[in-house]
């Protein structure tokens, strides 16, 4: 599974964050951004360390082709065009608020949007295991 947004440093961490935590091994992960910043945002750090998810160590990266080849569902948060479309794979566009230069207040309302959407995925479409 492969989440894009912009900057890779927010809302598509977030999102991996817990499709790791929700699924484990049960599904690979995928992150990246149209165009990624040099680090993870610390506000989007530290709502996650909230929840008792560790995401301070991820580091964003850039969007491929290859990224997208490889993942079976592809979740886009705001990168527009800029992620390719291939046939047989499930797109989904998640509008979500970027929590670039938000406070933790705001950037609580985004990650909790993202997390019951996660919840919801993993019903959907991980393994029971």
């Amino acid at each position: 599974m492969l989440f894009v947004c912009v900057h890779n440093a927010g809302r598509s961490q977030m999102a991996a964050g817990y499709l790791r935590h929700f699924a484990g091994d049960r599904v690979t992960v995928l992150s990246a951004g149209s165009e990624p910043k040099d680090q993870i945002n610390p506000i989007a750090v530290e709502a996650m360390a909230e929840e008792g998810i560790d995401i301070a160590h991820q580091v964003p990266k850039v969007l491929t082709t290859e990224s997208v080849k490889e993942s079976d569902v592809v979740i886009t948060m705001g990168c527009g065009d800029a992620c390719p479309v291939f046939p047989g794979k499930r797109y989904e566009d998640w509008e979500l608020d970027d929590p670039a230069g938000q406070g933790i207040e705001s950037v609580r309302v985004i990650r909790d949007d993202i997390r019951g959407r996660i919840e919801q995925l993993v019903r959907e479409i991980v393994p029971a295991g």
